[in-house]
């Protein structure tokens, strides 16, 4: 399985548009989400919508930008495997395994997950299982995903804050992060994970989300404190820097081990104490320092 206050005076939320470089949209589109409040709307316009996705913007820094399949537009939407009926019944399924958090429950219902994958694995987007995406990486299994969002928001009244994604992969879970933080930063340190995952998000115009391309294992410390940290890959222990980042009350979600894995909840108590406790058997992929590609 794949694979993760007091406020810095920054301009954010950025538009999707402002982070990849994108430009040409319509005023009307551009004014459609430029809030936190419009990105559920954006996200199921643009999943009801019969229209083929545009064509990636290649920007002069992009090393090797991942093609996008044709067969992964819009028009693929109304097949009966990745119907919005079958998300739904994938969010009832989640619910009956344990996950109760409504606020979560919705964030996957309104993300479509097929849209993360290629074309031959999405009709088995919305089956609970673990798939590839290239480069020995894989989307989490949606079940897992809606358990690790739900034991970091525990306790927090409303949003949480600022959240940092340690592994973005192809952008899903970040996308549905975005549902329910207020602010969420994510790190890939494959470049074509992370141009991939720019690729899939900047479809969903999702104004909330900060995508980073640099070594996961040493967090984002300009982007510090963090109200929630969670992490996609599995360390035998989470980095000390990633404490570090935390803000005082703030909870981090982590698999940790190596052929047996955990997930970790970690809360920090005080500026120099945080409590842990070991949850439910785990599998993630390996947790790699530095950066590829």
């Amino acid at each position: 399985m794949s694979e993760s206050e007091s406020q810095p005076k920054k301009r954010f939320p950025l538009t999707l548009d402002f982070v990849t470089g994108l430009s040409g949209r319509s005023k009307a589109a551009e004014h459609r989400t430029r809030s936190t409040q419009t990105a559920t709307r954006n996200i199921n316009e643009r999943a009801a919508a019969a229209r083929p996705l545009p064509a990636p913007t290649v920007m002069p820094t992009v090393v090797s930008k991942p093609q996008r399949p044709a067969a992964m537009g819009d028009g693929a939407v109304n097949a009966p495997l990745v119907s919005e009926a079958v998300r739904k019944a994938m969010v009832r399924r989640i619910a009956q395994q344990g996950v109760k958090d409504a606020a979560v429950l919705a964030a996957m219902e309104s993300v479509p997950r097929h849209f993360f994958l290629e074309p031959g694995l999405a009709s088995q987007a919305y089956v609970d299982t673990a798939l590839p995406i290239g480069y020995h990486q894989t989307i989490s299994k949606p079940s897992i995903v809606a358990r690790m969002i739900e034991v970091m928001r525990e306790g927090v009244d409303g949003k949480l804050g600022r959240v940092l994604e340690i592994g973005t992969g192809c952008g899903y879970q970040a996308a549905v992060l975005a549902q329910v933080a207020g602010e969420v930063y994510s790190i890939e340190r494959m470049r074509p994970l992370h141009e991939l995952a720019r690729s899939n998000l900047r479809a969903l115009c999702i104004p909330n989300l900060r995508l980073h391309y640099g070594d996961g294992m040493l967090g984002l410390p300009q982007c510090a404190p963090f109200d929630g940290i969670i992490l996609a890959a599995a360390g035998l222990d989470v980095p000390q820097a990633l404490l570090d980042q935390m803000a005082l009350g703030g909870r981090l979600i982590a698999p940790v081990g190596q052929r047996v894995q955990r997930l970790k909840l970690v809360v920090r108590t005080k500026p120099n104490e945080w409590v842990a406790d070991l949850l439910e058997p785990c599998h993630f992929v390996p947790m790699r320092p530095g950066t590829f590609g």
